[in-house]
């Protein structure tokens, strides 16, 4: 049975799973008082290049097939069973290694089977999948099965966000929001749009105010994630009341926000820390 490379003093575990041809892949299990989260990679590095995540600098080794995706969930989970035989199967977050909608195919059939009544038995609003603005799969999101969706925004402006998401620059907001505007929501259902606060970068009045114009046609929670610093990294996590006071202007503009509780960062698991190449 799998078991976890680290834990935190908060209890988030890290797995590092093992594949075929000497690669590897990590998933990280989340512990939540009613129902754990456990976020699952599918690819082993990433071609996206973002600039504040670890895996980044790993480039694409290659694609996860739905198989091993599948194989991931099933190993946390059986090793959750046996530490507490009363939990009940984790919620998924495809925030792992990879650009999820970047291997459509078998994040697909993945997700297919996880959903599916005689396999993982989970329902639609229990799995979301992250992307930085992929749009060849944003635009397929409808075939997902109803999923939740989560967008890495991180910016309001097209020149910050393509410096953080070099895919922007191919594919700017204007058209990644386009493309939102396609993906059918259920009722409740919003598209969580993650943004990573960096220090001195994109957390003033002027983002709160820009943001509250970009999404205001669209149903949206913002989720607000303080930067986890990585070895290499250029940026750094802003002061608890820098972020208190970004969170009260964006409020003020009527948005829903959500603060995230940093998890694992310890271990190097927190987002946008995971990187197989570094020495556990």
């Amino acid at each position: 049975m799998l078991t976890p490379t680290l834990k935190s003093h908060d209890g988030t575990a890290k797995f590092i799973m093992p594949l075929h041809d000497g690669m590897s892949v990590e998933s990280v299990l989340v512990p939540f008082a009613n129902r754990d989260c456990v976020c699952l990679s599918t690819q082993v590095g990433c071609a996206m290049g973002c600039k504040f995540c670890h895996t980044g600098l790993m480039g694409l080794k290659r694609n996860l097939t739905s198989q091993e995706i599948i194989a991931q969930y099933n190993d946390v989970k059986k090793w959750n069973l046996s530490q507490d035989p009363t939990r009940l199967s984790p919620n998924i977050v495809f925030m792992g290694q990879g650009e999820p909608l970047h291997n459509f195919e078998e994040l697909k059939a993945a997700i297919e089977w996880l959903i599916h009544p005689k396999g993982g038995k989970l329902g639609p609003r229990q799995i979301t999948v992250s992307t930085s603005g992929y749009l060849p799969g944003l635009k397929r999101f409808n075939e997902l099965g109803g999923v939740n969706l989560a967008l890495s925004l991180h910016s309001p402006f097209d020149h910050e966000r393509s410096e953080l998401i070099p895919l922007n620059n191919k594919w700017p907001l204007k058209e990644v929001f386009s493309a939102l505007s396609e993906v059918k929501l259920r009722s409740q259902q919003f598209i969580n749009c993650e943004y990573l606060i960096i220090k001195d970068l994109n957390h003033t009045a002027l983002h709160a105010q820009a943001l509250a114009e970009l999404l205001k046609n669209h149903r949206t929670i913002m989720n607000l994630i303080p930067f986890n610093p990585f070895p290499g990294a250029k940026w750094a996590r802003p002061s608890d009341e820098e972020i208190e006071s970004f969170k009260k202007e964006l409020v003020s503009h009527k948005l829903r926000v959500f603060l995230r509780t940093t998890k694992g960062d310890d271990i190097m698991a927190a987002c946008g820390q995971l990187n197989t190449e570094i020495k556990q």
